[in-house]
């Protein structure tokens, strides 16, 4: 996979994370909203660096789909919270990759400081830390 094949995968991730997040947050209330709304605006932050790089890169970022299948039925805040959950986990993934095909010093930089913010955020959400957090097994 090129460095450009990654962040267009990157942002194609985090557009699917930005509409699953914003599903997950209409069945939340109260601390657990807010923390919603936070990975919601972080999601969102890092669609917009994702698209910054592309363009940059004299490429045209990928769209947004309209609408994206949901691994299950949201329904309360229990399978809101294990869609989060879900989420975290497949953006990782998507990070690790962009780990590994970037080029530049500073998409590698941004690549890492976002799997983290992955692998934290999936601690807040429920998750078991891991060794190699964005690995796929």
């Amino acid at each position: 996979m090129t460095e450009v094949e990654a962040l267009q995968a990157a942002l194609a991730g985090e557009h699917a994370a930005m509409y699953g997040v914003g599903v997950a947050g209409g069945k939340l209330s109260g601390a657990r909203y807010r923390s919603a709304t936070d990975t919601f605006e972080s999601h969102r932050d890092n669609r917009d660096h994702l698209s910054a790089l592309l363009v940059a890169a004299g490429e045209t970022p990928v769209a947004a789909e309209p609408a994206y299948d949901l691994p299950r039925p949201v329904t309360n805040t229990a399978t809101a919270t294990a869609l989060i959950l879900v989420i975290e986990r497949r953006i990782a993934a998507v990070y690790g990759d962009l780990v590994e095909a970037a080029e530049q010093p500073a998409v590698r930089a941004f690549a890492i400081e976002s799997l983290l913010g992955a692998a934290t955020s999936q601690l807040s959400w429920g998750g078991a830390p891991v060794a190699f957090p964005g690995a796929v097994a």
